[in-house]
Order: C-alpha cells, then sequence, then structure tokens
C-alpha cells in the first residue's frame, strides 16, 4: 500500500521570487479612506443641519390647528416681531414699503399664498393691519402660523354647537 501526497502546484521550487520580475496591480479596492472621508462628511453634516434653519426668532402663539400641505414653490413669509417689526423672509421692511416690495414680489410668483408670523405679544389690531396690507398687495390666501400644542376647546359634550371659526381673505 501506498500513500502519495499530491502537492498544489503552488511550489515551483522558487521561493521568494515573483512571477517574470514584476509587480502585479492590486485588484482589491482599499474602502478604508473611503469610509473615513464619509463618516467626515456624516459629522460635518450633522453639526450644520440645524445652523441651516432660516428666520426670524418670534415667540409664535399655540394652538390645537393642523398644519397646512406642502406646496412646490418656497413659501413667501411676513414676520412681525415683538417690537413691531415687519420682515419679508428675512429682511426687515419699513410699514411705508411694505405694500409696493409685496406687490413686485406678488408679480413675480406663480402662486398667491403668503404666511404670516407674528409674536404672541403682537397687539391684535397690528396683524390684522398687516393682514390688510397683504390682500391689498395681491395676497388674497394667507396663512397663519402658530406652533402646535395650545389649548383645545373641543371638550367632551361640547357637540356641534361651537360655531367655526374661520376668515376666508
Amino acid at each position: 500500500m501506498g500513500a502519495s501526497l499530491q502537492s498544489s502546484g503552488k511550489s515551483s521550487g522558487r521561493r521568494g521570487r515573483r512571477h517574470g520580475g514584476r509587480a502585479r496591480p492590486m485588484a482589491e479596492i482599499n474602502v478604508t479612506p473611503f469610509v473615513d472621508v464619509m463618516l467626515v462628511l456624516l459629522i460635518i453634516f450633522m453639526v450644520a443641519a440645524p445652523l441651516m434653519v432660516v428666520g426670524v426668532p418670534v415667540e409664535l402663539p399655540k394652538t390645537a390647528a393642523t398644519s397646512l400641505p406642502s406646496e412646490q414653490e418656497e413659501p413667501l413669509t411676513v414676520t412681525v416681531t415683538a417690537d413691531g417689526t415687519i420682515m419679508i423672509q428675512t429682511s426687515e421692511t419699513p410699514r411705508d414699503e411694505l405694500v409696493s416690495k409685496l406687490r413686485a414680489v406678488a408679480s413675480e410668483r406663480a402662486s398667491d399664498r403668503i404666511y404670516l408670523r407674528a409674536d404672541g405679544a403682537v397687539p391684535y389690531e397690528q396683524v390684522v393691519q398687516v393682514m390688510g396690507a397683504l390682500n391689498g398687495a395681491g395676497f388674497a390666501n394667507i396663512g397663519l402660523v402658530t406652533d402646535t400644542g395650545g389649548p383645545d376647546f373641543d371638550e367632551a359634550g361640547a357637540g356641534g354647537d361651537a360655531p367655526a371659526t374661520g376668515a376666508e381673505n
């Protein structure tokens, strides 16, 4: 009985020598640098994302209303701050120039929707005056922006006796 060992054919008697004397190109992709770059980008975006929120800081009143559906066009926002300053998007606008600037903006927009943000400390009279100016500038679809989590006046047993609130502009 004879037993023999078969070689795998890899050893040719020359150990440590490369075939032909040339180095073969590496056929594997090194993903470590790619993963490092992706992790750095992830950290950068995680830090920068909260800083990208653009707006004027106001303390919005809280209501139980639901949010409006989103639009394709960037919403136009007019803000009334606690000290009575009026801002279109993020630029301050004097009261006497509000209507003329809004008319110029309205001529370039496809939508007549505009959002009004007013600080809760602003008197109702000033908010209504700004709404009248928005309507006079050609914006018939005015949305009032509020925070959620306010009081809910629909108590158990109230039924449908309370009149619905809402105004169409």
